[in-house]
């Protein structure tokens, strides 16, 4: 692979420097792991996507800049060269878009990006229960059918970003009497502040809430949230895994191949 960067990458890599030279605060946000902080931080997601920053790989229909590999590399080694803000974003754009961009349908990412792109939804990840970390395929919290969707119920534990977020994906047992325990597992999305829904924080040491605890009671999510074909979640719960490994931020080649497929469509 060529790794050299064309005379248009560095003419990116020249915007790219401009515009974060004259947009960077001054002074670093608040802690993004409190009520202050995390507003400061949407904000800031919202002034990135102003001006297509925010999402630079992904296609211009959604907010991006439809960036290849190199250009959006370019982009990343100037961000934190110019010291800017962390995501507050990151369980969005680098774990959900991926997977929706790979297994969701045209409306979901019509729906789910823009905003996403913007701040304006910002994701929990729900995957960990009490005695489903490691081995998540041993989750308990359920998704029962009901007419025009789905009922959850069950317990998620340290969800980042989940004390302040809006929403939140994740893994729910849909088909309970099958053998094995990877099999009738459905991929779901949910609002974190529906009926049913409670929000418990995990504060750290310092007492910041990183992280949260989720209780469901019989929590609705219509069909236009699941994400691929219920029952078949874990497959798709592996692609999301795959990015959180790597993370887009760090590892972007996979991201970029599933919206290169996107924009073939």
């Amino acid at each position: 692979m060529d790794l050299t960067h064309s005379p248009t990458d560095e003419e990116f890599r020249t915007e790219a420097r401009a515009w974060l030279r004259a947009h960077v605060p001054r002074d670093p946000l608040p802690s993004l792991e409190t009520a202050e902080g995390f507003a400061a931080h949407r904000a800031w997601e919202a002034e990135l996507a102003a001006d297509r920053w925010s999402v630079v790989s992904w296609p211009e229909e959604y907010g991006g800049r439809a960036a290849g590999l190199m250009r959006w590399l370019v982009f990343e080694e100037e961000y934190w060269a110019a010291g800017a803000p962390g995501r507050v974003g990151q369980n969005g754009v680098s774990l959900l878009a991926p997977t929706l961009f790979e297994h969701g349908t045209r409306e979901q990412r019509a729906r789910v990006l823009p905003p996403m792109a913007t701040g304006e939804v910002v994701w929990a990840q729900a995957w960990s229960e009490p005695g489903a970390g490691s081995d998540l395929a041993s989750l308990t919290s359920r998704a029962v059918r009901t007419d025009g969707g789905w009922l959850l119920t069950g317990q998620k534990t340290w969800s980042s970003r989940a004390a302040f977020a809006d929403r939140a994906f994740g893994l729910f047992r849909s088909e309970p009497h099958l053998p094995k325990p990877h099999q009738g597992l459905t991929y779901l999305m949910f609002d974190l502040r529906a009926p049913g829904v409670t929000v418990r924080p995990i504060g750290r040491l310092d007492g910041k809430p990183a992280f949260a605890e989720l209780f469901l009671d019989e929590v609705f999510v219509p069909d236009e949230d699941v994400i691929g074909e219920p029952g078949r979640g874990w497959r798709i719960a592996m692609s999301t895994a795959g990015n959180e490994r790597g993370l887009t931020l760090r590892s972007p080649g996979r991201f970029l191949a599933a919206a290169d497929r996107l924009r073939d469509l």
